[in-house]
């Protein structure tokens, strides 16, 4: 199959890019390398499929509707990956016209040209679950206020899903992703912010004194959800992939100094706006449908990462370049 990702030069974007090359797909990635966080760790990411006669790289912003147009009657992908997008909770609630542009307006544009494709995967978010008190969010469950405009933009984004689905009789499956993490990661995340910083003995903020607890789900695990749900070409669905085990971030944080071998220096700090108290999965849905079924528990990942970071991470930002 011809499979056309946007966000591909992303952290879930590449190794998502790297399951379906290795499977035999032809990949078309679409990523304009914005500067939200250094592009050389874009560029990296992208560097192991440059001698891959089965991918194809366009640095084009998605939101441009003319461009975008040009690479479809180019390339004519038959299933869509659609993975880009700005995130980042906290940055959502500073810049929502940024994320009104990228994460609705661009949206909008690649559906228009997809009514003909056989099967649109779209990515979203366990944050438009809110501080819910319904604990495991499940996907039935009525979504009350959202704590971010990123939660906005991407609820939003699902009922535009639906509405194309509906309309145009799209295939589309909309996957709520539990806090990804695994090698590479973007810089803004706490399991690569708590690592630099304590690799280059510096000071972290706990928020919520470290006790707000996240369902840590493997970059991996997220990507064996998103190809079945490729595959599977559901009518229109929404499904959680998370792994159904919240820890604390206190608990993260015990395992990067292990794994450095380095004690961290912490500050612990109340809850900021737009963070929650808990995400927590239920994953039933996601195990009936896309027979998913999350194998790399939070010890091993976070060794993976550290060992990643010490390896390759740091290069990319000097000791100072990461706020606490």
């Amino acid at each position: 199959m011809k499979i056309l990702v946007t966000g591909g030069a992303g952290f879930i974007g590449s190794f998502t890019c790297k399951a379906l090359l290795e499977r035999g797909d032809q990949v078309v990635c679409i990523d304009n390398l914005n500067d939200y966080y250094n592009p050389k760790l874009k560029e990296h990411r992208l560097k192991q499929f440059e001698k891959n006669k089965n991918f194809r790289f366009y640095r084009e912003d998605i939101a441009n509707a003319e461009k975008l147009k040009e690479i479809f009657e180019m390339e004519k992908p038959e299933k869509i990956i659609h993975l880009a997008a700005r995130a980042g909770v906290r940055e959502s609630v500073k810049h929502p016209l940024l994320y009104e542009e990228a994460n609705l307006k661009a949206l909008t544009v690649i559906l228009e040209l997809s009514k003909n494709i056989k099967n649109f995967v779209f990515a979203s978010t366990s944050a438009i679950y809110g501080d819910s008190k319904e604990i495991p969010f499940k996907e039935s469950q009525v979504i009350g206020a959202t704590q971010s405009f990123y939660a906005v933009s991407k609820l939003a984004g699902e009922n535009i899903c639906g509405y194309y689905a509906e309309v145009f009789k799209i295939p589309i499956t909309c996957l709520r992703f539990f806090t990804v993490y695994g090698p590479s990661t973007r810089p803004d995340m706490a399991i690569f912010k708590f690592t630099h910083r304590i690799f280059h003995e510096k000071e972290i903020d706990a928020y919520g004194f470290g006790k707000l607890k996240r369902d840590f789900t493997y970059v991996t695990d997220i990507v064996d959800g998103i190809i079945s749900a490729l595959d599977k070409g559901l009518k229109f669905e929404i499904i959680n992939l998370g792994n159904e085990n919240p820890h604390e971030v206190n608990y993260l944080i015990s395992l990067i100094e292990k794994n450095l071998n380095k004690k961290a220096k912490i500050n612990y700090v109340p809850k900021p706006p737009g963070d929650v108290d808990i995400t927590y999965a239920d994953t039933t849905k996601a195990k009936t449908l896309l027979n998913y079924n999350p194998k790399v528990k939070i010890e091993e990942g976070v060794k993976n990462f550290v060992e990643w970071y010490v390896k390759e991470g740091s290069e990319f930002f000097p000791p100072d370049s990461i706020q606490k």
